[in-house]
């Protein structure tokens, strides 16, 4: 990436949902030349930065127009589709783009994915399909006045369709049949022991691995043949052709145990993925599915929390859960928001403090006003972003699915080749060289390799959710592995971003609680951030404060007034200046607080100062262990700021950052992050999500500190940090390294151990229920594998 990248924003009707974004992203990010988009929906933009050399703007418009999308204006050129005509386009039965969403219960991993690639590719009307597999969910893009087509089509191919669950509805967990299991094992391995026991082939033997195979394997018959007649050689239909193959050249009982086995391991796969799509489905068990609400006449109601409406009271009880996103109006207690912030202590709540759907309330009781309705909650807009952030590929994710799409095609024909050839032109046995094209076919399907990588991903964005890191697709987890500089707002992030009495020096022989009294009182009736600080500071220890009579603003200087028979000034230096003070002991304290980058303010009557204050934005404690874990990991620190240089050195020297830049407007921060790209390496930048967009945007990984309860920050950012803990970039990166492993040990032990019994099976050592084990073993190492991220 060099500095010459352009941006180009466009503004796109229709694109108001996180799931629309992530299919737009993953379209938009196949065009050559871009290197990152940014979806923010509330403004319904696309922020796309991409290479001038290789592709126009022009051809992303064009590619996000074949999508389904409808252009409406960018940032250089006027509106290309006038207003009326959207709506006429997004209408059903128009010929335009649209995106609908099917729920398919059997679409467990890429053998029903290609499956219904293979369906619709040229479909009349449709233009894209985005699978997601773990929630078995379907994307279309389509210009169909119906959908009716498409899912007859689907249900052809033996795919159960139905609508997409509703999101506040937890689905049913479906019984397992293990009946039909049970008896193909008993008829399985009845047939091994009378063909141990009687010589050739006993009648009773093919009668129970009949059995074994109907009871077992008819579900796979049955897609199998679905597949064949579709031209899909899926695993379905490969271990069809395998055990057909076996019972006609009389390898009965084998034939009777490879179905048994494969119908077992394809349960435990699926129960082991269940469990990953319960790491996302358990978020939405987290905010209870009613409230109780005060109705009009004063009483109390229990209603359903999809049903409360906005600025309604809700009360919550010690112990409860709250239902809704609301901020507390009336008593006290302390919540624990660790299931949206990851925060591990819990926080106080008083009047005016928020509180969010999913958290738990401690000790208190208290009222709340709701500001959100349950489905546009924080806990909801979290879902709804780890949804969406499935549905996107990731790297490795996108080159395993293009190495599967080759793979199986040359093992089939490998296979093939070894049934012929050998008889035919080196005079081997006809069975023994079948048997082994048959073991070959088995080992063909890449399922381990493929369903290895969605399962640590997402396992990896359920893991960061609880701790309350908001990752908006697996192509950021993946990244954050390669932080090489991480740049830093200083406002907010490093600091808690409120002005604090730091110092306090009484001058003159006067009373110091008398001082603080005087400053404070004046402090009190001025609107300036640091006078605000003085009298916060006086009010925390118990000062009273005093009548202030003939109040005056002195503008950019500070406040005077008449406090008893006395007039004081409190303002910053030149005040005292133009009032005489200049001692040079009073010039060298002030100067000494200013090179610390602080606020001085002082205290004087007519005749003579009387008080020093200083007053600095403090360091979050968490920033110094924040920073110092970074270096740790490799991660080299650099501190953006507004302020002026003293301050920001100043606050760069206590945290241990490592280059600082200050004085810098949002377009400067940009810039910066620009160069440093230009220069190789990932950087990351971490802001409030709002004045640091231009280079949240910019840098390859942007995070968003404090987001919970913000809209803008959830859908702006690629990493958003559900409190103010710093610490938890640190956390994403060791998650990211941690994800990188493990997606190339799963490559590792998927290819491996089909490179093993690959060479068994062509030097006559390996046999089918081996194969078996080979690629149904590891699909279950790999899932297991991935979800070990979840205990992290």
């Amino acid at each position: 990436m060099t500095p010459q990248h352009a941006t180009l924003e466009l503004n796109i009707a229709g694109l108001d949902c996180p799931t629309c974004a992530g299919h737009l992203e993953t379209v938009i990010k196949e065009i050559v030349g871009v290197t990152k988009v940014t979806m923010l929906l509330v403004e319904q933009m696309a922020v796309i930065l991409y290479d001038p050399v290789k592709t126009t703007p022009a051809a992303i418009r064009e590619k996000i127009e074949d999508a389904g999308y409808a252009v409406v204006a960018s940032d250089d050129e006027e509106a290309v589709i006038e207003p009326a005509s959207i709506t006429q386009q997004l209408e059903p039965g128009t010929s335009t783009g649209r995106q609908d969403m099917l729920h398919i219960e059997n679409m467990d991993c890429p053998t029903e994915e290609a499956l219904i690639r293979n369906k619709l590719k040229g479909f009349s009307g449709v233009t894209g399909l985005e699978f997601n597999l773990l929630q078995r969910n379907l994307i279309i893009s389509h210009s169909l006045p119906s959908l009716d087509p498409v899912i007859d089509a689907l249900k052809s191919v033996g795919m159960q369709v139905g609508p997409v669950e509703a999101k506040d509805e937890l689905p049913e967990v479906e019984k397992t049949n293990w009946w039909p299991l049970i008896v193909s094992g008993v008829a399985a391995l009845g047939a091994e022991i009378i063909e141990m026991l009687t010589t050739g082939h006993h009648w009773l033997t093919l009668l129970l691995v009949f059995v074994a195979i109907l009871t077992g394997g008819l579900e796979t018959y049955k897609k199998g043949w679905i597949a064949l007649r579709n031209r899909n050689l899926n695993m379905n239909a490969l271990m069809s052709i395998a055990v057909t193959g076996a019972v006609c050249i009389g390898q009965w009982p084998e034939a009777a145990i490879v179905m048994f086995l494969f119908a077992l391991a394809e349960l435990i796969e699926a129960k082991s993925l269940d469990r990953a799509r319960n790491a996302i489905r358990g978020l939405m068990a987290m905010a209870p599915v009613t409230a109780t609400v005060q109705l009009a006449d004063g009483s109390w109601s229990e209603v359903q929390a999809g049903d409360v409406a906005l600025d309604s009271i809700v009360r919550v009880r010690p112990g409860e859960r709250i239902a809704l996103d609301g901020v507390v109006t009336e008593g006290n207690s302390t919540v624990d928001q660790s299931p949206i912030t990851g925060e591990s202590l819990p926080v106080e709540k008083g009047p005016g403090e928020p509180v969010f759907a999913g958290t738990i309330n401690q000790a208190g009781s208290f009222h709340f006003r709701v500001t959100a309705r349950a489905n546009d909650s924080t806990l909801t807009r979290i879902i709804h972003a780890v949804e969406a952030a499935q549905g996107s590929r990731a790297p490795t994710q996108r080159f395993v699915d293009q190495f599967a799409r080759v793979y199986t095609p040359i093992v089939f024909a490998i296979a093939l080749l070894v049934a012929v050839v050998p008889p035919l032109m080196l005079g081997g046995g006809w069975l023994d060289w079948i048997y082994k094209s048959l073991v070959l076919l088995v080992i063909a399907c890449p399922c381990a390799l493929v369903i290895s990588t969605p399962v640590t991903i997402v396992s990896g964005l359920a893991a960061a959710a609880r701790h309350g890191i908001l990752i908006k697709g697996g192509v950021y987890l993946e990244e954050g592995r390669k932080l090489a500089w991480l740049a830093l707002d200083k406002t907010g992030t490093i600091t808690h971003g409120k002005p604090a009495q730091t110092d306090f020096e009484p001058l003159n022989g006067i009373d110091t609680q008398e001082a603080r009294c005087l400053a404070a009182s004046l402090a009190s009736r001025s609107d300036h951030p640091v006078s605000h600080a003085i009298a916060v500071s006086a009010e925390a220890d118990g000062i009273e404060l005093q009548e202030v009579s003939e109040f005056s603003a002195l503008a950019g200087r500070g406040v005077v007034g008449r406090v008893g028979e006395r007039m004081y000034f409190l303002g910053n230096p030149r005040l005292m200046t133009e009032n005489g003070f200049n001692e040079s002991g009073l010039s060298a304290l002030i100067a000494n607080l200013e090179r610390q980058g602080k606020s001085v303010v002082l205290l004087a009557n007519v005749e003579k100062p009387l008080a020093v204050f200083g007053v600095a934005d403090t360091i979050k404690e968490s920033s110094l262990d924040a920073i110092a874990e970074l270096h740790r990991l490799g991660v080299r620190t650099m501190m953006l700021s507004g302020d002026n240089q003293h301050t920001a050195e100043s606050i760069a020297r206590k945290v241990g950052i490592d280059e600082v830049r200050a004085g810098l407007l949002p377009e400067d921060k940009q810039k910066i992050i620009e160069t440093f790209q230009g220069n190789g390496g990932t950087i990351g930048m971490v802001g409030d999500g709002i004045n640091d967009a231009p280079a949240l945007a910019r840098a390859d990984i942007g995070f968003a500190m404090g987001a919970a309860g913000t809209d803008t920050a959830i859908e702006t950012a690629d990493v958003a940090l559900m409190d103010d803990d710093l610490r938890k970039v640190a956390l994403f990166v060791r998650l990211s390294r941690t994800t990188s492993a493990i997606l190339k040990q799963n490559i590792t032990l998927a290819l491996g151990i089909k490179a093993v019994f690959l060479g068994l099976t062509i030097f006559g050592y390996g046999t089918m229920w081996m194969a078996v084990f080979a690629d149904m073993g590891a699909s279950l190492l790999v899932v297991g594998n991935g979800l070990r991220l979840l205990r992290k």
